[in-house]
């Protein structure tokens, strides 16, 4: 399959091709596949991914210092970045060269790697100098600059003020001689890479880290923008900054991870909850989104240490939320992709607080708007054009559509969502101009 280059749209929202199609960032994160995996693992998980929709992979190319991969083979000369070592391609297995045959099958698959340099924890305990990592980018941007599959997730599950001269040399060091892949930095939970990084020549695009928190959860810290679940609230918070960069939920709270994340005894977040994290972030204007596993982030084996963690990564990926996750893309890949904007306005009555909220995006002859409890909402029509719209009930878990009829393009108009008013009747209301 063919990979293309990636750019930034024109108005700053959203990603396309070098061509001009569309991009939907629709990712997953894998972050111990080069690592845990072999070759032929590697090619099922990918193998699946695709046929699942997802065009992006999230992954690490360094999780920690010291490290080694599972044919145990270590990346560098005595743990120094500055000194990658490269065993030929008589020795596949070598910790480099494993890499590098999977990004192959990543690009014969037309998939996007999104990677990590290293992890965050390598410049939190400061076994990465400045000049260390200016050498370490500098050879991966030489290594990789050819490679058309290829995004660069600075920092890793980190804050962004840790190590900020780390990330900024390693930033800098990738871009000065790979300035046609994008870059973004991956940061801590419920903090922003434009908290730190926004106005950085780097940065191309900004992402964020919901997180795993319910509500109740977060803010502990006497913070104010720890949002919970509404990671549409981080969505606002950058759609709003200038210069304009895209925008995207790098890492929103995991199927079948526990609410709150370390607490095994809490209960797990589930399908209806990763849905409504992608729909909530999309409509607010992230140009993407992506999705992760508990079981398949960690690579979780056969036989895992917590009876909560029962499932194994081989099964994880089949698990429900996964495979509904293609109907966001295939969804907003049906409409002019690139003058999309979010629209509360068009919300007549209360938006709806926490999980009651309706969320809506539109362009100028679509209207689209997502309620996660099933519960009646009311729309001023005319905004779209034309005297009469067809409307339709779209399903978040099948992405099918049934016809509603057509309307009066005029008025306040309520729609009352099939099934009960509960959490996870979710339903995305259609308008389109006639």
């Amino acid at each position: 399959m063919t990979v293309n280059r990636l750019l930034i749209s024109e108005n700053g929202r959203f990603l396309v091709q070098d061509h001009g199609e569309p991009f939907f960032w629709l990712g997953d994160t894998c972050w111990l596949l080069f690592s845990r995996l072999t070759l032929e693992e590697a090619e099922h998980y990918l193998s699946v991914r695709q046929q699942q929709g997802f065009n992006v992979i999230q992954v690490s190319l360094v999780h920690g210092l010291p490290t080694q991969n599972l044919f145990g083979h270590q990346p560098f000369v005595d743990n120094d970045p500055a000194k990658p070592i490269l065993l030929g391609e008589s020795n596949p297995e070598g910790y480099w060269e494993h890499i590098d045959s999977i990004l192959t099958i990543a690009e014969q698959k037309g998939l996007y790697m999104a990677l990590i340099p290293m992890w965050g924890s390598v410049a939190r305990q400061k076994k990465v100098n400045v000049e260390q990592a200016k050498a370490y980018g500098a050879w991966l941007a030489q290594r990789y600059h050819n490679r058309p599959n290829i995004i660069w997730l600075n920092g890793g599950d980190c804050k962004g003020d840790i190590g900020q001269d780390i990330w900024d040399a390693l930033g800098e060091s990738i871009k000065a001689i790979d300035s046609k892949h994008l870059m973004t930095f991956h940061p801590f939970g419920r903090t922003r890479s434009s908290m730190w990084f926004h106005d950085r020549s780097w940065l191309d695009f900004n992402m964020f880290q919901s997180g795993h928190c319910r509500y109740g959860q977060a803010g502990m810290d006497g913070r104010t923008d720890h949002f919970g679940p509404d990671n549409w609230r981080y969505v606002e918070i950058d759609y709003n900054l200038t210069p304009i960069k895209p925008t995207i939920d790098g890492e929103p709270s995991y199927e079948l991870i526990p609410q709150g994340l370390h607490d095994y005894r809490e209960p797990l977040w589930q399908a209806a909850d990763v849905r409504r994290y992608a729909y909530w972030s999309v409509f607010a204007g992230a140009f993407g989104h992506t999705y992760g596993h508990c079981s398949v982030m960690k690579l979780q084996p056969k036989d895992p240490p917590k009876p909560s963690l029962s499932k194994p990564w081989q099964e994880a990926i089949f698990d429900e939320g996964g495979t509904q996750m293609q109907h966001l893309k295939n969804l907003i890949l049906t409409y002019p992709f690139v003058d999309r904007i979010p629209d509360q306005s068009v919300i007549v009555g209360d938006p709806g607080e926490k999980y009651e909220r309706v969320a809506v995006t539109r362009g100028k002859d679509y209207l689209l708007a997502y309620v996660y409890t099933g519960r009646e909402f009311s729309i001023r029509m005319g905004v779209l054009e034309g005297s009469k719209v067809r409307a339709f009930w779209y399903d978040p878990r099948t992405g099918k559509r049934t016809i509603i009829g057509q309307l009066d393009n005029t008025g306040v108009m309520a729609f009352d969502p099939p099934g009960e008013h509960q959490d996870g009747n979710d339903w995305v209301l259609i308008l389109e101009s006639l």
